[in-house]
């Protein structure tokens, strides 16, 4: 156990000097960090103090082979001994990166061939944006520009993924930039009636996750994807797939648009490729798009990251790929998604506050209603209270409260099994009790 005077100076460090993303400002200041995390082994974190805890959100959706993964560290090691870094730039080049955008290219769907690394998924969506703008520039078409995406996306924080994300509250931080419309989440008519309104000649790409991740885990009818790739050929606009949280298995397959057998022009990646264990991100083009890009640019093109195939980086991911496919986490993930599954519905069943239990692989939800019936929240939102339960009971999951939404998710690692989920369904069903057994309930 640690001292409790260091954990002391550790908190009021972290007050004075950490300005942590994404998080209550007030909250820290008052309170100090929520927990602090000191190591994590398997589908386990474990805090200063020794305590243990689930972590099922594989940390922010990422973390999908486990923690604690010996082989990932030591292939950094000899990595970092052999070539610690070297520039992509001015065509430079170096073998983890050629490897890495090989093995990618045979892994993704179709005719997706071509990678683009960046050091994350927020920076591999402005540059799938940049990318698609580009290719109109280089056609002779400047005017295509608009960028459509949908309300609850989420596609990140740098400038321009910030204002394809459909959340509000982002743009409120740092505005909304023009040129981007948001439709409603599961409408093919609605993207096709902005196209008509706007005019196609204005239009660079949509831009959507196969399923929306923190807009609360909203699975799109069956055929949306399908219409939407025929209204994207109609209007000869591009369609960019983000799988920054779907790709690598999360879904139980490698990437999510697989399960509706559509073919983007543009897939961003980031999160599972490397499983949080180094920075990673890409956007992975089309032959359709990178052949444009080939024969017409002229000159540089300019756009990159100084960590663009940083060698340590892609040399991660190429042996976590090796991990996803040896160890079969993606047939797991199918089996264990079921056990999931079954289990929130076992809870819907036997809590009346529960409803709309849904599961695609490893990544679920559930809502939380006062009548369910009737689809009637509670006047104050329950999700987050749960969450705080579940956490001291020792599991990390996650409240969505965008809008109307009372929302838990989950996303555990990938290497959970049968006994692992059996006990996250229980401590979900003590947090819930907790918290609301006092609510009225109709």
């Amino acid at each position: 156990m640690l001292n409790e005077k260091t954990e002391i100076e550790l908190i009021e460090m972290d007050k004075e000097h950490f300005l942590h993303p994404t998080s209550n400002v007030k909250e820290q200041q008052e309170n100090g960090p929520a927990i602090i995390f000191k190591s994590g082994e398997g589908i386990y974190l474990e805090d200063l103090n020794g305590k243990k805890y689930i972590e099922g959100m594989s940390s922010l959706w990422n973390v999908n082979i486990g923690y604690g993964r010996k082989e990932l560290a030591e292939t950094a090691k000899q990595q970092i001994e052999e070539l610690s870094f070297s520039s992509t730039f001015s065509t430079y080049s170096h073998k983890p990166a050629i490897k890495l955008a090989r093995k990618i290219s045979e892994l993704a769907p179709g005719d997706l061939n071509t990678v683009f690394f960046t050091s994350g998924g927020s920076e591999a969506n402005d540059s799938a944006i940049k990318l698609a703008r580009h290719y109109w520039n280089i056609k002779e078409q400047p005017e295509r520009r608009k960028i459509i995406s949908r309300k609850k996306a989420y596609h990140g924080v740098a400038m321009g993924a910030t204002s394809a994300t459909g959340i509000p509250e982002f743009w409120e931080f740092a505005g909304l930039s023009p040129e981007f419309y948001h439709i409603e989440t599961t409408s093919s008519d609605e993207l096709k009636n902005i196209i008509e309104e706007e005019g196609p000649e204005t239009i660079a790409a949509f831009m959507a996750e196969p399923i929306l991740g923190a807009g609360g885990v909203i699975v799109p009818p069956e055929n949306y994807f399908k219409e939407v790739r025929d209204i994207c050929d109609q209007y000869n606009i591009l369609f960019i797939a983000d799988e920054v949280i779907t790709g690598f298995g999360r879904t139980g397959k490698m990437f999510g648009m697989e399960h509706w057998k559509v073919i983007p022009d543009m897939m961003t990646i980031a999160k599972g490729v490397s499983s949080g264990y180094v920075p990673l991100g890409g956007v992975v083009l089309s032959e359709k798009v990178h052949k444009v890009i080939k024969d017409k640019t002229e000159g540089t093109l300019f756009h990159g990251y100084t960590y663009s195939g940083h060698p340590v980086a892609t040399a991660v991911a190429l042996k976590n790929i090796d991990i996803l496919e040896k160890e079969s986490l993606i047939e797991n993930t199918r089996d264990m998604g079921r056990e999931l599954l079954t289990g929130l519905e076992k809870l819907e069943e036997d809590l009346t506050v529960l409803g709309e239990s849904r599961s695609v692989g490893l990544l679920a939800a559930v809502e939380i209603y006062k009548n369910k019936e009737k689809k009637e929240h509670f006047d104050n939102k329950q999700a987050p209270l749960i969450v705080k339960e579940a956490a001291k009971r020792g599991l990390i999951c996650r409240a969505v409260t965008y809008d109307e939404a009372d929302t838990i998710v989950l996303a555990p690692p990938l290497i959970i099994n049968k006994k692992q989920i059996v006990k996250i369904i229980t401590i979900l069903e003590e947090a819930i009790k907790v918290v609301t057994k006092n609510q009225n309930v109709s």
